[in-house]
C-alpha cells in the first residue's frame, strides 16, 4: 500500500469542512483550493504561488513537478493578470490549466483560489 502523507494548516475549518491542506499519496501530490490575500488578482495569485512552494516543499516536491492547476476567479475580465502571474512561475513548466468565473468565493476579498496536482518523477 501506498503511503499517505497530509498536511494541514491548523484552520479550524479543516476539521469542520473535513478536508487536508494537501495530501501525497506515493508521487501523487494534491493541493487543496489556496487562497490568499491581496489587492488584486495578480498580488493575490503570486501569494499563492509563494505559499504552495512552501506545501509542496514539506512533501519534498517542487513546482517543477506541478501537472495541472485549476485557478477559480471571481472576474474572468482580469485573466491577463492572473495569467501574467501564472507565467512567471509556470512559463516554463507549462502544466495544464483552467480558468474559470465563479459568481464568488469564501471571503469577497478572495479574488482568486487555486489547486495543484503534481507527481513527483
Amino acid at each position: 500500500m501506498k503511503q499517505i502523507k497530509k498536511i494541514a494548516t491548523g484552520s479550524p475549518w479543516e476539521d469542520i469542512v473535513g478536508y487536508s491542506r494537501a495530501i501525497k499519496v506515493g508521487n501523487t501530490i494534491e493541493v487543496s483550493g489556496t487562497t490568499a490575500a491581496g489587492a488584486n488578482e495578480y498580488e493575490q495569485t503570486v501569494a499563492i504561488f509563494e505559499s504552495v512552494k512552501k506545501v509542496l516543499a514539506e512533501l519534498d516536491a517542487e513546482l517543477n513537478h506541478v501537472v495541472r492547476t485549476r485557478i477559480y476567479c471571481t472576474n474572468i475580465s482580469q485573466w491577463e493578470e492572473i495569467g501574467k502571474a501564472h507565467g512567471a512561475y509556470f512559463g516554463e513548466i507549462k502544466p495544464v490549466t483552467s480558468m474559470v468565473e465563479v459568481s464568488k468565493l469564501i471571503d469577497p476579498e478572495i479574488l482568486v483560489e487555486i489547486e495543484f496536482s503534481a507527481i513527483i518523477p
